[in-house]
């Protein structure tokens, strides 16, 4: 049976935002910051093939009452192919998404069989996932088959597999407009945003600076009465002071979306 997820926008933190801090660390930031939940990231603080690790940031994260989102897993990207070791760390966790990655090539280049072979390896990871209650989620993000809304709901709709979603994130670069067009597109399948505040590029500035957009997303959000998790990631100069001042207009936007 798939975990069942609040209903409500929850505010949460990516542990690859504070990635040069222990896993305590990290729970420390959190917390001051009044954020609801972590997802916790395979990368550093929970790796794949590492049970105690996982063990005790499940018991650590539960003594401060920070709910596990998520594990941000790196599979289909990267070389990261090995599905089993990756949902292990999710179970261990007792995180009921796991996000993964939709292959490392832009759907623009491409080719049918790459295509292909991320459908196949996906809908697989999602039928094992699904045994062990989990829910599996793509990256929303340039240079993979999700670098466009169409693109990633012809995916969703490839895999056709109902414990898969997407997260999304404004793309680098787009403005307001053209990124909320992508977001009405995916919206169906979304469960999870990556939230930070990057313009004109990858320049990274306070939440606040993209106020205008978020607002916008918190509202399509909640007209849908699902449940999501807002993830702060990526803060600029990877604060936790900076983090703190973001998670304060994050809960600032999300109950402004609620009234």
């Amino acid at each position: 049976m798939l975990a069942e997820l609040p209903h409500e926008i929850s505010s949460g933190l990516c542990s690859v935002t504070l990635r040069q801090l222990p896993t305590d660390g990290v729970l420390d930031a959190a917390s001051r910051a009044g954020l609801d939940c972590i997802e916790w990231g395979g990368d550093i603080h929970v790796p794949p093939g590492d049970p105690a690790t996982a063990a005790r940031v499940t018991a650590q994260s539960r003594a401060r009452g920070v709910r596990i989102a998520s594990y941000g897993s790196y599979y289909l990207r990267a070389g990261a192919q090995q599905f089993g070791p990756i949902l292990a760390a999710a179970v261990a966790l007792g995180a009921p998404r796991i996000r993964i990655w939709a292959g490392d090539t832009g759907s623009a280049q491409a080719t049918r069989d790459e295509r292909r072979a991320v459908v196949t390896a996906s809908r697989a990871a999602a039928a094992q996932a699904a045994d062990a209650g989990v829910r599996l989620a793509f990256e929303y993000h340039g240079g993979t088959l999700t670098d466009t809304a169409e693109s990633t709901v012809r995916l969703l709709e490839e895999v056709d597999h109902p414990a898969v979603s997407t997260y999304w994130q404004p793309p680098v670069g787009l403005d307001d407009a053209a990124a909320l067009a992508g977001l009405r597109e995916v919206l169906p399948w979304v469960s999870a945003v990556h939230v930070f505040s990057w313009w004109p590029m990858s320049e990274r500035l306070a939440l606040l600076e993209r106020a205008a957009l978020w607002r916008q997303v918190f509202g399509l959000l909640h007209g849908t009465g699902r449940s999501f998790d807002a993830l702060l990631e990526f803060v600029p100069g990877d604060s936790a002071d900076q983090l703190a001042e973001d998670a304060r207009t994050l809960a600032q936007l999300v109950g402004e979306a609620g009234h």
